[in-house]
């Protein structure tokens, strides 16, 4: 990327003099100096022959790869064709020297990403020409035309491709197209600005859509159009300047210069005085102070305020009156920052970054940085995947507070919303003074704590990863929070921490909890792992702005919060994570009504969208129309005895549901059920605290039966890529609820001693499996077994997988399109799966062993081959292919073309001594090829693949368990 970027430097000699000159791999000024190539089925050869759909040449280079599905087959999907280019990255890796930009399509969704981006990171492209209101999705042709237009592919490759992320986790970032129009309108309005009145505009783009690295982008773009210009990012707070630092200082090689951090008033003077070019300089605005000259009077000085609000921006000046020590009555005068700033740097641009709308009334924001550039939406950023929605969950009834208490709180937030001068600020501490006494008795706490520790183990310590933010009143309230939970779970040590600040006046035992600097940074990379046992912070202002963990869920709020403040904060779980249906809000304080104040600055579908995030009104209904529409899915299935049956009785009404739904004369039911059934689950994870016993049950059976049928038809998660661990866990769980518990068989005697051997096509296994009472999940057991082992097989034996892939395949097919019945087709199976064991005894009857069966195999595969030669000829020839290839295993042929191109040589020769092929049967060569090839790749899997027998453990399931080691992952 950076070749691409920026160019080679290339040394020569001129004259005899040493000279360099940068060399551009793509003229971005002159687009038509450029060639441009789409090419369809390019084939690669690398550790396999792969064929992309579609790659995108520029000057040569292959910069984008594409795939696409077909539209017609519902089970084909985009997910589809991303698993078929994380697999690319396999077979063909070189090509991905070279990549910019992947993209993943089925028509209907068409999505973008890099080599780095997960299935959730891949976006839409929704407007060709910038303006993208109610665009709920991306035509396939808005998509292709407003991204790949040849002067705006050049410009995203050039200037909105980054590598993020720390030195050991790297990842490459592709910027969404609101990211893009936003940055180019804000560029725009920068060269006027700085040439007229230095209002940049204000940069609204909601919490979680990408804000910091819009900035970067925008820091990027600004030294390509201004004269070498001096960047300042301004926070208010020093934990985001520090967060903001980071991350610029992840992308400095992108941005072509190393950011600054000023480390006080003094050091900030330094990086700006007398500083006549570039410079990327971060400060908290409280470290400029009134001078008595302008630290630099340049105009090419642009200021990126992050958070651009009213209170921290101020150009007036007020009178405060107070008395000093002697009683007197003395007249300060008070300057806003914003003068403070504007006097320091008077002819610098000013743009303002927000994630939260500007207040109508706030005059000040305006002043300073202008109008609104670019407006990207709660409801749009929610639509395009880029967040999730948030919902509201009231639990103040649980503490039992009184209404001189819920008033309190309310007039507090009115009084935190106008805190403007001396006298409001004396009334407001008195007033939060009160509510602390409230808040933080004994017995509120116990109880705030026993709910939150209720609500957490019933209902969100096992969604997602577990992890969960409480937000406290005060530090000394966070640390009773802390110690109340630990009194009743003292088990949770390791799965809670306190984040905040530290005071000279913090009691002695205040200091092991709250730590130092460096402890907190522990806690942050522990918070942000999914896999650490660190599951729930209690915080009170700390991790509240720019602290992102995408897996975050649940906030537990007990702090009156208002306006921004409050929207900042419950951004905090709005990230997108997996199958994160949204965030939860738990409100134990009441702050229904600060929430809607705060909605009333955003635009009008954001507030009729968003404006009541109450579960109860908005995801406990969609819970119930989703258990309504899957209960309809299994009409005519009766399974009401589930919620009151014993063990066996439900186990029973599982496999019987699973049956129902992989009925082969149905074949809508199953994709519509698995689709049905996770949206419900979705839903579930917002208001299962709300959902009465019955629906619970309900929605714990349909999840039962969606977890089954994956399993059985996938073997994972919609087909995705999993771990042997995963594949582990989910096998033994499908034996357990599909076939051992359900009282009709049992695959595996588990008194068999550990130790034992046993063959996976033993007859009196098959047998049972075939004598299931639920036939459509013993078809698709038994497909399942079959094509596991086919693909074991192909591994070794290219000839014979062939044919018994095929073979299965039109099985199926009969199966599924009601020729015949499963009767029938576990009939047919079975007697494929005593073929395929009878391959290993022809193997034993000619005297080869598995890996020489499959070069005689491909010899023998023309029809009437073994007319032209005698048997023993054609048994010496493979015994002494398969020797030579053994002989040359040491060469590493997955990278080395010219030893493959040696190994075809070889057998060619090898062939010719034997006279192999005969007259008119020369396209033999390429299958006896294709199998050494297969042969050099797999040499190790080779020499595994020939055990078909392991021993048994007493539970008698982690034999297929421990079996899959062999299998190929999904």
């Amino acid at each position: 990327m950076d070749y691409l970027q920026n160019g080679i430097t290339v040394k020569f000699f001129a004259n005899g003099v040493e000279d360099s000159q940068i060399v551009r791999l793509i003229d971005y000024k002159n687009v038509n100096n450029n060639t441009f190539y789409v090419v369809n089925h390019f084939t690669l050869i690398e550790n396999a022959e792969r064929r992309p759909d579609v790659i995108l040449f520029i000057n040569g280079l292959p910069l984008v790869v594409m795939e696409l599905k077909t539209p017609v087959k519902d089970e084909v999907t985009a997910e589809n064709a991303f698993n078929q280019i994380r697999n690319y990255m396999q077979d063909i890796p070189s090509l991905f020297y070279y990549n910019a930009i992947c993209v993943i399509s089925d028509l209907s969704t068409n999505k973008a990403g890099t080599i780095t981006s997960g299935m959730d990171r891949f976006m839409e492209w929704k407007t060709k020409d910038g303006n993208y209101e109610e665009t709920a999705y991306a035509s396939f042709d808005t998509f292709y035309e407003g991204m790949f237009q040849k002067e705006r592919l050049l410009d995203i490759i050039k200037n909105f491709i980054l590598f993020s992320g720390t030195p050991t986790n790297r990842f490459k970032v592709l910027a969404g197209y609101h990211q893009y129009f936003a940055v180019k309108k804000a560029i725009e309005k920068a060269k006027v600005a700085t040439q007229t009145d230095g209002k940049g505009g204000v940069f609204w783009h909601t919490q979680g859509s990408g804000k910091s690295l819009s900035m970067v982008f925008y820091a990027h773009l600004l030294q390509e159009v201004l004269e070498s210009p001096t960047i300042v990012v301004m926070t208010d707070r020093i934990d985001l300047d520090d967060q903001l630092f980071t991350q610029f200082s992840q992308c400095a090689q992108f941005l072509r210069q190393e950011p600054e951090q000023a480390e006080s008033k003094a050091d900030l003077t330094r990086l700006l005085e007398n500083r006549s070019v570039n410079g990327i300089i971060f400060t908290t605005m409280f470290k400029f102070e009134r001078g008595e000259k302008p630290l630099s009077e340049r105009r090419n000085i642009v200021v990126m305020a992050d958070e651009a609000h009213r209170g921290q921006y101020g150009f007036e000046e007020r009178i405060i009156m107070s008395k000093n020590e002697a009683g007197e009555l003395e007249a300060h005068t008070s300057i806003g920052n914003a003068r403070i700033i504007h006097d320091a740097l008077p002819n610098a641009t000013f743009i303002g970054f927000t994630g939260t709308p500007i207040a109508a009334k706030d005059r000040n924001t305006r002043e300073v940085f202008g109008d609104y550039i670019d407006v990207y939406d709660m409801t749009q950023a929610v639509e395009d995947g880029a967040t999730r929605p948030v919902y509201y969950e009231s639990r103040v009834v649980h503490l039992k507070l009184d209404t001189n208490t819920l008033a309190l709180i309310d007039s507090t937030y009115d009084v935190l919303e106008e805190q403007s001068d001396k006298e409001t600020i004396e009334k407001s501490k008195k007033m939060l003074g009160q509510m602390e006494s409230v808040l933080g008795a004994d017995s509120t706490i116990d109880s705030l704590c026993s709910d939150i520790i209720e609500h957490y183990e019933k209902y969100r310590a096992n969604l997602l990863t577990g992890k969960a933010m409480i937000v406290a009143y005060s530090r000394p309230i966070a640390m009773k929070i802390y110690r109340r939970i630990l009194e009743l779970r003292p088990e949770w040590k390791e799965k809670v921490g306190v984040v905040m600040t530290g005071g000279n006046n913090d009691p002695e035992d205040w200091k092991e909890v709250i730590g130092t600097k460096a402890h907190k940074e522990k806690l942050a990379t522990r918070f942000k792992d999914n896999n650490d046992s660190m599951k729930i912070a209690i915080v009170v202002d700390m991790w509240l702005t720019g602290f992102d963990v995408p897996s975050l869920a649940t906030m537990y709020i007990y702090k009156a919060m208002y306006g921004y403040n409050l929207m900042q904060a419950i951004a905090r779980v709005n990230r997108v994570f997996k199958d994160k249906e949204g965030g939860l809000i738990v409100d134990y304080v009441g702050i229904a009504s600060a929430l809607k104040a705060a909605m009333k600055e955003y635009t009008k579908r954001d507030q009729s969208k968003y404006g009541d995030m109450d579960i109860a009104k908005e995801a406990y209904p969609k819970f119930q129309e989703k258990l309504q529409v899957c209960k309809d899915l299994l009409h005519g299935f009766d399974f009401s005895d589930f919620i009151n049956g014993s063990p066996l009785v439900k186990a029973r009404l599982i496999s019987g549901g699973v049956n129902f739904v992989l009925d082969p004369h149905e074949p809508e039911r199953v994709d519509l059920f698995l689709k049905e059934a996770l949206l419900l689950k979705q839903a579930h994870s917002l208001c299962s605290s709300m959902t009465l016993e019955r629906e619970r049950a309900e929605a714990a059976y349909m999840e039962a039966i969606r977890s089954t049928v994956i399993k059985i038809k996938h073997g994972g998660d919609g087909g995705r890529t999993l771990s042997l661990n995963e594949i582990n866990a989910q096998i033994n769980e499908l034996l357990k609820a599909a076939i051992q518990c359900n009282g009709v068989i049992s695959l595996f005697d588990s008194s068999k001693a550990k130790g034992e051997i046993f063959s996976l096509f033993d007859p009196k296994v098959l047998d049972e499996i075939s004598k299931m009472k639920e036939k459509n999940i013993a078809v698709e057991m038994l497909k399942k077994l079959m094509l596991d082992q086919v693909s074991v097989y192909k591994s070794t034996n290219v000839v014979q997988s062939e044919k018994f892939s095929e073979k299965i395949t039109k099985l199926m097919n009969s199966y599924y399109n009601g020729l015949i019945t499963n009767e029938e087709v576990i009939k047919e199976l079975l007697k494929t799966a005593e073929e395929i064991k009878n391959l290993y005894k022809n193997g034993e009857k000619l005297d080869l062993s598995q890996e020489e069966l499959a070069f005689y195999d491909a010899l023998t595969k023309p029809e009437n081959i073994k007319d032209f030669y005698e048997n023993d000829e054609l048994v010496a020839l493979t015994k002494e292919l398969t020797e030579q290839l053994r002989k040359n295993r040491t060469i590493d042929w997955q990278k080395k073309e010219t030893a493959r191109a040696s190994m075809r040589k070889m057998v060619k020769r090898l062939l010719k001594k034997y006279k192999y092929p005969p007259e008119d049967y020369d396209f033999a060569i390429s299958t006896v090829i294709s199998q050494c090839e297969l042969w050099t790749d797999k040499s190790e899997i080779s020499q595994q693949s020939n055990v078909l027998a392991y021993p048994m453990n007493n539970d008698g399931l982690q034999a297929v368990a421990d079996r899959t080691n062999q299998f190929p992952k999904h």
